[in-house]
């Protein structure tokens, strides 16, 4: 399985900005896709998570209400849709698919996914 994500880039404060992640492969390795990002200096951080058979999402609360998470099945792609950002955005950002069930619990831990995107990286600025 390999993710491509794209999308990242250069915003101000207060735009919006759509990432995408393809997946090769999804329909016998991946059953779950998750969006990570990595600051400078702070933990890498779970966004959102969505499940491809029936597109039930999770969310860090932390971003709830300002990012979307979709996916298009045909298309193997998922999206991450970001409103309203914010200096404090300003990281990259990972995709990253799971090959098996979990709970609900699972989808915010990296451990759970075991293939990641290359990362790109969104720069919000003030």
């Amino acid at each position: 399985v390999q993710l491509q994500a794209s999308g990242g880039g250069l915003v101000q404060t207060g735009d919006s900005l759509r990432l995408s992640c393809t997946v090769s492969e999804r329909t016998f390795s991946s059953y779950a896709m998750g969006w990570f990002r990595h600051a400078p200096g702070k933990e890498r951080e779970f966004l959102s998570a969505r499940r491809w058979r029936d597109g039930r999402t999770w969310y860090n609360d932390s971003v709830k209400g300002r990012f979307i998470i979709s996916g298009d099945n045909a298309k193997n792609t998922v999206y991450l849709q970001m409103a309203s950002l914010r200096p404090e955005d300003t990281a990259v950002y990972y995709c990253a698919s799971s090959p098996r069930p979990g709970g609900s619990s699972w989808y915010s831990t990296s451990a759970y996914y075991d293939r990641w995107g290359q990362g790109t990286l969104v720069t919000v600025s003030s």
